[in-house]
């Protein structure tokens, strides 16, 4: 008896997307200076580092008086510098320069946008991450890289992490976005460059996380899980 080859015939391929459903999707990027200097100590943190280094010198090993003097006796060479450390308050700092990234060295800071966003398509100006709404770009990381460049002219000076989004948000449809919106977040980070020619927006700022939950006070519950201090 022949095999019916029907179970063999394949279905025609489908085209690759990221939804069967008409919502918007939009890629986010959540660009972000590392921190410059070491963070201040918590006071505990602190404590416990000051017990355990008087309990290392109460039973650390001794060595003999010979070997001590033997380290004493040897002359001072050329790698020895005196070490000055630069300030931790920067002039950005005292006069608030939210537009500097030399503030806040030991935070992370982040960049947001004044203008045109696609969650608000009426036109109205508004705070918001660098973003792009997905078209016909390979990945939704292709969406965000082109998202980004677009604001800052070249990705030279940026690395992504990873190619999956580190999170996503459902926008609702309301009077400011009548189109419900799926909105994909990817992380980035600044290489090697203390200033960008940021474009296409009225006015831009460089905040730490604290700053940026004052600009979204009605998804700061989300934020504040995806984003580090």
């Amino acid at each position: 008896m022949r095999r019916s080859l029907t179970s063999l015939v394949r279905p025609p391929a489908v085209a690759r997307g990221f939804s069967t459903s008409s919502d918007k999707i939009a890629a986010s990027v959540l660009f972000e200076r590392l921190p410059v200097v070491v963070p201040k100590l918590d006071p505990a943190v602190y404590a416990f580092q000051e017990f355990s280094f008087r309990w290392r010198q109460r039973y650390r090993r001794k060595y003999p008086d010979e070997f001590l003097d033997m380290s004493k006796s040897r002359g001072k060479g050329d790698y020895q510098i005196d070490y000055v450390p630069a300030p931790r308050i920067t002039e950005a700092d005292e006069t608030n320069d939210r537009k500097s990234l030399q503030r806040a060295l030991d935070r992370r800071l982040y960049l947001l946008l004044y203008g045109n966003s696609n969650e608000a398509p009426s036109g109205k100006p508004v705070w918001h991450f660098p973003e792009k709404v997905y078209d016909s770009e390979e990945t939704l990381r292709k969406c965000a890289e082109s998202a980004l460049e677009s604001v800052l002219g070249d990705l030279s000076h940026t690395y992504f992490v990873g190619n999956a989004p580190m999170g996503h948000m459902v926008i609702q449809q309301t009077e400011d976005a009548p189109e419900p919106c799926k909105r994909f977040f990817f992380k980035s980070q600044v290489i090697d460059t203390d200033k960008f020619n940021i474009r296409k927006c009225e006015d831009f700022v460089w905040v730490t996380k604290d700053e940026v939950l004052e600009y979204f006070p009605e998804q700061a519950e989300f934020l504040k899980k995806i984003i580090i201090s």
